[in-house]
């Protein structure tokens, strides 16, 4: 599998990212605060996406060619993706094995959710620029890694993880009663002269509501905002104005 270089193609070149939250509180689909956003060394060159949806057929002695099937609707999404971490430039680097490590995290129970009693390991969104289709909330539902490359020392200086994505899917309750749509959560990549307020302002038509962006990404010092982290914006109808 080709790896595309970190440098090569300029800093106009968009990279994959993960970014993994802390679970919400309660009964909201929000993701809570931010833990981490996990930067890939190099982008996949491919990703696997499924869906299906569940159809039951209930058996029917009288019926000769049986009976019609009832839709009982659409399953969550599932993603599988490649991440391959290589530090072989700096063998005295422990980069892989950290990252490898926050990957593994992702499988256990933050220390919040159980001091709220609500135990769960985090809820992570994958993001790769525009390509909207694979960015949805989902939790790790397993991480396979191959260690390939070590250091002196015996450390793992590179490493292929496969990380399968389970999509978490908004929650009927959280509908629209007029338009019967689901509520829309979006994640937003902070660039240069970005603020909480003014993106408060262009999401939800009030600049107040700064203050919920904040809470769900965990952010103690609004005025700082550094460029390119990733915000998750919560829906309209979970906002408080």
């Amino acid at each position: 599998m080709a790896r595309g270089s970190k440098g090569g193609a300029g800093k106009s070149l968009v990279r994959a990212t993960l970014a993994i939250h802390e679970p919400p509180v309660g009964s909201s689909t929000t993701p809570g605060g931010l833990i981490r956003t996990f930067n890939f060394d190099f982008n996949p060159s491919q990703l696997q996406l499924a869906r299906s949806s569940q159809w039951m057929a209930t058996p029917a002695a009288a019926v000769r060619d049986g009976t019609v099937p009832e839709f009982m609707g659409p399953e969550p999404r599932r993603m599988a993706v490649e991440i391959f971490l290589d530090s072989s430039a700096k063998p005295s680097s422990n980069a892989v094995l950290k990252n490898v490590e926050s990957l593994l995290k992702c499988c256990e129970v933050t220390a919040k959710s159980i001091a709220a009693n609500q135990p769960s390991p985090p809820w992570v969104v994958f993001q790769w620029g525009s390509f909207s289709t694979a960015r949805f909330i989902s939790y790790v539902n397993s991480v396979d890694v191959t260690y390939s490359l070590f250091g002196t020392t015996g450390v793992p200086i590179r490493a292929t993880c496969q990380v399968a994505l389970h999509e978490i899917p908004s929650t009927i309750e959280g509908q629209n009663p007029t338009s019967g749509a689901l509520t829309a959560q979006s994640v937003h990549r902070v660039v240069a002269g970005d603020s909480l307020q003014s993106l408060a302002w262009r999401e939800y038509g009030d600049a107040s509501a700064w203050r919920a962006i904040a809470e769900t990404n965990g952010i103690d010092d609004p005025a700082h905002l550094p460029t390119g982290i990733e915000l998750i914006l919560p829906a309209a109808e979970e906002v408080r104005f």
